[in-house]
């Protein structure tokens, strides 16, 4: 019987987690200032070329229960899928253990307001890589309610 999924929203992931990823949380957390989360213009793509490979966004839809279209879906993301999700629905082309599970990282991150690691790592055979987390951090045009989601995975080779 499997255990419970593994995601945190504790920042004590920041001392364990591959550094890359607490490099991506510390670029997200310096964009903020004082504000909860920063907006979608703040965040500069040629400040971050390296990980935009690694890079999904994710537009939040006001819909009740809220929906998740994907936005924007780096080539090594498309690569790991075999397939661009860009325009469709998360919970149409969803990519992990369950779209339930799926799912629920991105309620969480929209109702919490907050910054979620996955370590519920996949294999990805194709690639000869393996998941070395998943983190999803909260973006919004107003500085209180999320409209999208910054989401960053970091792959380790086999």
């Amino acid at each position: 019987m499997p255990g419970p999924y593994r995601r945190t929203t504790s920042l004590g992931f920041l001392e364990t987690c591959h550094p890359r990823i607490a490099e991506m949380y510390r670029y997200w957390d310096g964009k903020r200032g004082s504000r909860m989360m920063p907006s979608r213009s703040d965040i500069d793509p040629s400040e971050i070329k390296s990980f935009l490979p690694g890079i999904i966004i994710v537009d939040v839809l006001p819909t009740e229960p809220a929906a998740f279209v994907y936005r924007l879906v780096g080539t090594r993301e498309v690569e790991a899928r075999g397939c661009d999700p860009t325009g469709r629905l998360v919970g149409e082309e969803w990519f992990g253990i369950t779209a339930e599970e799926v799912l629920t990282n991105y309620r969480t991150v929209v109702d919490n307001r907050t910054v979620l690691l996955d370590t519920e790592c996949r294999n990805v055979l194709e690639l000869q890589m393996r998941e070395a987390g998943t983190l999803f951090l909260p973006l919004s045009d107003d500085g209180e309610t999320v409209s999208k989601i910054l989401i960053y995975t970091e792959y380790v080779h086999l």
